[in-house]
């Protein structure tokens, strides 16, 4: 089985039926609020497009993106990268080590030249910290600079590879800056770039994200901070399922006392939920089971930049009340389930 098979022909080889097919195109297209006409143009394109080559660079960064991943369940990773994309670069995942790893990136981006998803997990360090990390002899910097070159997307995937993350937490002994950042600065080829921040991101997240630029050649629609406004567009405090009693008045003042037990509003010991826009509120965790909130604890704003350096701590309350709402408008995206193999 190879990338240039379309998706498709991958899946009817492997026995899915286009009934199959089809339904995983219109749940998807419903998670990225497409309309019927549109649902349709996005199966029928999706149908012939090629499996994209995903290259997946890690710099500094914990795994926790990647093992985010790997705990999917709807996709599971190994239909995914069975069915859908072939992953021809993971330091974690591959077989293949050393000068045999990297002739395989180097082959991979050469045979699809302006095509193939960048996914870049954890911050890069810069100007004389610059091989603080390095693989292969080259620093990230150096690597990231040679691959952006020829991807049709690049994917920062986690805060630390939108915002820096905690690597760029003061005092920032690495210099560590984000990809968006280096585009910015002029150290990296300037390439359409989509931010799926999170400490770590869903995984649906990034499923959806991809399966757009598959059909549009484009990225989706995205807030001022280059992330899908479909997933990102809403704060968790809008969302949350502890809304309404904040609405009325009650809040936990302790994590274990009746108010905490009985579901009570988090904001008074720190939630930063109504400055975090993410969709953990709607697309939860763990096959829909549960999101901070819904299971205790306050959100942290792993989403948004500079989090770790906020002003406030993680359990000091926000200096300005958010407003009030009745969640009417938070609706969750249907997950992207592909179809059975």
């Amino acid at each position: 089985m190879t990338s240039e098979q379309t998706i498709l022909q991958s899946l009817q080889a492997r026995g899915v039926s286009r009934r199959a097919f089809m339904k995983f195109c219109t749940v998807t297209a419903s998670s990225l609020a497409l309309s019927t006409h549109e649902a349709s143009v996005f199966a029928q394109t999706l149908a012939g497009a090629r499996r994209p080559s995903v290259i997946w660079l890690s710099f500094q960064q914990c795994t926790g993106c990647s093992e985010s991943v790997l705990r999917s369940f709807d996709p599971t990773l190994e239909n995914l990268l069975l069915n859908y994309l072939s992953l021809d670069y993971h330091e974690s995942l591959q077989a293949a080590a050393g000068t045999q790893a990297e002739a395989a990136r180097r082959k991979a981006m050469a045979d699809n030249i302006g095509r193939y998803v960048l996914v870049v997990d954890g911050s890069i360090p810069t100007a004389d910290k610059e091989y603080w990390s390095a693989t292969a002899g080259e620093s990230n910097l150096a690597t990231l600079r040679e691959a952006v070159q020829g991807a049709g997307l690049v994917l920062a995937l986690g805060t630390c590879a939108t915002f820096g993350g905690i690597p760029a937490a003061f005092p920032n002994p690495s210099s560590a800056t984000g990809v968006d950042d280096l585009m910015t600065q002029g150290l990296i080829a300037t390439r359409p770039l989509v931010n799926v921040s999170g400490c770590p991101p869903i995984p649906e997240v990034i499923t959806g994200t991809i399966a757009y630029y598959l059909v549009n050649g484009r990225a989706p629609e995205l807030d001022t901070l280059k992330r899908p406004k479909v997933y990102y567009g809403k704060t968790v405090h809008d969302c949350c399922s502890r809304l309404p009693h904040y609405n009325a008045g009650r809040f936990a003042q302790s994590f274990d006392d009746a108010g905490a037990r009985q579901g009570h509003c988090l904001f008074l010991l720190g939630c930063k939920g109504p400055e975090t826009f993410n969709a953990c509120a709607t697309m939860k965790w763990n096959q829909g089971t549960s999101f901070p909130m819904h299971s205790g604890h306050g959100c942290l704003g792993c989403s948004e930049p500079r989090f770790w350096d906020r002003n406030t701590s993680f359990y000091e309350v926000m200096s300005s009340a958010p407003r009030q709402g009745d969640g009417s408008a938070c609706v969750a995206p249907p997950r992207v389930v592909l179809p059975p193999v």
